[in-house]
């Protein structure tokens, strides 16, 4: 809410135009004997949490779930959709190959009305970039997605002690640009626990169209590296990308995908040490159990490069 009263949104859209869609015509909202009414929404509420009915469903029996099979799947694909329809933009473009690398500018954008991921700080967005060769060989990558969830390159997936720094260039597979917030205890230690977090550390969800960052308040400013990008404002971000190419041989191709998951992988794994009840651990096997099918795609781009 103070992310997008902080924006253009707040004279323009309501929470409600967004995630509770109107009905367009006049709607009987009782069973008996109720007169029709107009201005009626859905009350789908969309979001996009499509991982936890995915577990749920896989999990069903040994969870207990009642709600049926195709209810889940439902839910699933309609918060799939919802994100891929309504989150983000993504662009590449100025795309060329010089003095042995590719160049580009990748410019994502923020089609919500609050910042991008927002809600409950276990959610990330990030760029995946691959350039292929003339056979099909991918020379350089960035952001690949692996099998236990975590992303390659990503410092925090590595070690829980280090996170990701906001880039402004992608020029090594192990610069990954992750949209994210990264809270730090009292200390300025990295934590997961909402109960020790007293700060971000890093802040650089995609803000809304209209957010000022300069005149943010403090529960909603941007945190680290970003605050400083000139690239980084109001509504979108744009990351130029500087892939070497060794000896490969072109026309080549970039692949640019914005990827998102609810439940990053440092959120999963810090569940592991705690041992009071089965829950976590429970947990954290559904997790790894299901790490490839972690993420969703909001917004994917192709472009060819040709060497002049």
């Amino acid at each position: 809410y103070l992310e997008r009263r902080h924006s253009r949104y707040a004279k323009e859209k309501s929470c409600q135009d967004c995630h509770m869609k109107a009905v367009p015509e006049p709607m009987t909202i009782a069973n008996i004997l109720g007169p029709q009414r107009e201005g009626v929404r859905l009350h789908d509420f969309r979001g996009s949490n499509f991982f936890m009915p995915r577990i749920l469903n896989k999990y069903r029996d040994e969870l207990g779930v009642t709600a049926l099979p195709q209810e889940l799947d439902a839910a699933a694909i309609l918060a799939e959709e919802f994100l891929r329809d309504e989150a983000a933009t993504l662009s590449v473009t100025a795309a060329r190959v010089e003095g042995g690398r590719v160049m580009a500018d990748i410019t994502i954008g923020n089609r919500g009305g609050h910042k991008l991921p927002t809600a409950y700080p276990s959610r990330r967005a990030w760029l995946h970039i691959a350039v292929k060769d003339a056979g099909g060989k991918t020379v350089f990558e960035s952001g690949r997605l692996e099998a236990d969830g975590s992303i390659r390159g990503n410092d925090n997936d590595a070690d829980g002690a280090r996170y990701e720094a906001h880039h402004d260039e992608i020029a090594s597979p192990e610069d990954v640009q992750v949209y994210e917030p990264i809270l730090g205890n009292p200390a300025g230690a990295v934590t997961t626990g909402l109960i020790t977090a007293v700060k971000y550390l890093k802040d650089n969800r995609i803000l809304p169209e209209g957010f000022d960052k300069a005149t943010a308040s403090h529960d909603i400013a941007v945190a680290g590296e970003a605050a400083a990008d000139v690239n980084f404002t109001g509504g979108s971000d744009r990351v130029r990308l500087n892939a070497p190419l060794g000896n490969a041989a072109g026309p080549f191709t970039v692949e640019v995908e914005l990827l998102y998951q609810t439940i990053g992988y440092r959120w999963a794994q810090n569940l592991g040490p705690y041992k009071a009840s089965m829950e976590p651990a429970r947990f954290l096997d559904y997790y790894k159990a299901m790490g490839a099918a972690t993420s969703a795609r909001l917004a994917r781009e192709v472009v060819t490069v040709r060497q002049e």
